[in-house]
């Protein structure tokens, strides 16, 4: 059994590692990759085939002190309309690209703050993504959710659109916490934004969460984790503060004195995951738990999650089209991502291009190496033999990948008939040994930590 000491040794509480939501992760993306690239690559997507679809809404009318996303402040509507103008240029750009009969089955709104968009600007902006390609039977369409940046007419507007599945941002519901963040958010505002979401038939929840900021104790997670379980979600997301003022200035307004030691962020985690499971939640991966008839825990039980962007997902289509400046798409060929500047990619839109600044064309063995890291983190297990079979290579191409592991991370895998698995007490290592099969360079700064 792995005790903390023997976490710390093996790296747990130092190590940089990336968060796997690609691979090669976005460092490695370069402007090699550009229009013509993912041109080609929409105009390849099988007839009558399905896809997934990412929407990025940059604007937030504050900028909470936590966040390294790509967004930027407003406080009128006027540029907001101006961008969703620009979307829907966007949108027809791609459309001209797609094969006949194309449908998504997956629709995300991210940002930033989609609840920005006036009612008018929702309904826009949904009818051209539909006219770009029509929703799926059974679809799945979600949006981010501000609870103190939405009311009625913009829920109204986002149910008459499909929505049936939200997401919510807590991040912490403790007073201090949320000041010292920059993210003022009763228990009382979110309560209503998820009576309001049920009044239109949206059932299906998720929540945010995050541990590892500043002045957070046990005691005080431990009160925000039975807030979040008393407003009934059926998904959570229990993602670690990663402090990088580096690379998000407004990071810089965050005291690092009041940052927990590594060992106390992982009992925070340990706290709120000990919660989540006594209140009937199935722990999914590394950082999500659901509730056992959600979508995400079958998908996890029947061995079919899969990790994006956007974290765990039951989405199995391999296309993710990226709507929106510095959104990141997914194609069999390769990734690809927008202008990240707002300015930029409106610039290029207007101009009649697709804003791609840059991605990567998936070479040699990185599906390979892909494969096996996402399967690591979705199921603590990779069946290399299958992932071989699936990438077309011999088994002993992927089984050789392992070699070496024990004597770097000794007693935390073990290797039967071809399968790796990683032993229970060895979970909280699960990034640092999927980064074992990462052949890229890390970058020196840029990626969190492992807890």
């Amino acid at each position: 059994m792995q005790t903390l000491t023997q976490l710390r040794i093996l790296g747990l509480f130092d190590a940089r590692v990336p968060r796997y939501t690609s691979y090669p992760t976005a460092p490695q993306f370069t402007a090699r990759v550009g229009k013509g690239h993912v041109s080609d690559w929409l105009e390849a997507i099988p007839s009558g085939g399905a896809v997934s679809v990412y929407v990025h809404v940059p604007f937030c009318r504050r900028l909470c002190w936590f966040c390294a996303c790509r967004t930027q402040g407003t406080k009128t509507a006027e540029p907001v309309g101006a961008y969703v103008e620009t979307l829907k240029q966007e949108l027809a750009l791609v459309k001209a690209r797609l094969p006949e009969g194309v449908e998504i089955e997956h629709l995300h709104w991210g940002g930033g703050t989609p609840t920005l968009l006036e009612p008018e600007m929702i309904s826009d902006l949904a009818g051209a993504i539909f006219e770009m390609a029509p929703l799926a039977p059974g679809a799945q369409f979600s949006v981010e959710i501000d609870p103190t940046e939405v009311d009625g007419p913009r829920l109204d507007a986002l149910a008459a659109a499909g929505l049936n599945r939200a997401s919510i941002g807590v991040q912490d519901f403790d007073p201090m916490i949320q000041e010292v963040i920059g993210r003022p958010q009763s228990y009382e505002i979110t309560r209503e934004a998820v009576d309001m979401l049920r009044e239109r038939g949206i059932g299906s929840l998720n929540v945010d969460l995050l541990y590892g900021l500043p002045h957070q104790t046990e005691a005080r997670i431990s009160d925000s984790v039975n807030k979040v379980i008393s407003l009934g979600p059926d998904r959570i997301a229990l993602f670690g503060y990663a402090h990088v003022p580096w690379m998000s200035k407004r990071q810089q307004l965050i005291p690092t004195e009041a940052l927990p030691s590594p060992e106390a962020r992982f009992e925070l985690y340990s706290t709120a995951r000990d919660l989540f499971v006594d209140g009937g939640f199935e722990e999914i991966g590394i950082d999500h738990f659901a509730k056992p008839e959600d979508g995400l825990a079958i998908a996890h039980r029947n061995g079919t999650m899969h990790r994006n962007f956007q974290g765990y997902t039951e989405d199995r289509s391999g296309v993710l089209i990226p709507i929106g400046a510095s959104a990141i798409g997914r194609f069999p060929q390769g990734y690809a991502q927008n202008e990240p500047a707002t300015s930029k990619y409106q610039e290029r839109v207007r101009a009649g291009e697709l804003p791609i600044a840059k991605g990567h064309v998936f070479t040699g063995d990185d599906l390979l190496r892909g494969r096996i890291i996402e399967k690591l983190l979705c199921d603590f297990r990779a069946d290399l033999r299958a992932i071989a079979a699936e990438q077309a290579v011999a088994p002993e191409v992927a089984i050789a990948m392992v070699d070496g592991l024990e004597a770097v991370l000794p007693g935390t895998t073990t290797l039967e008939d071809g399968v790796l698995t990683i032993l229970e007490d060895s979970r909280p290592l699960a990034r640092i040994i999927a980064r074992y099969f990462d052949a890229y360079e890390m970058p020196a700064t840029g990626h969190s930590q492992a807890v």
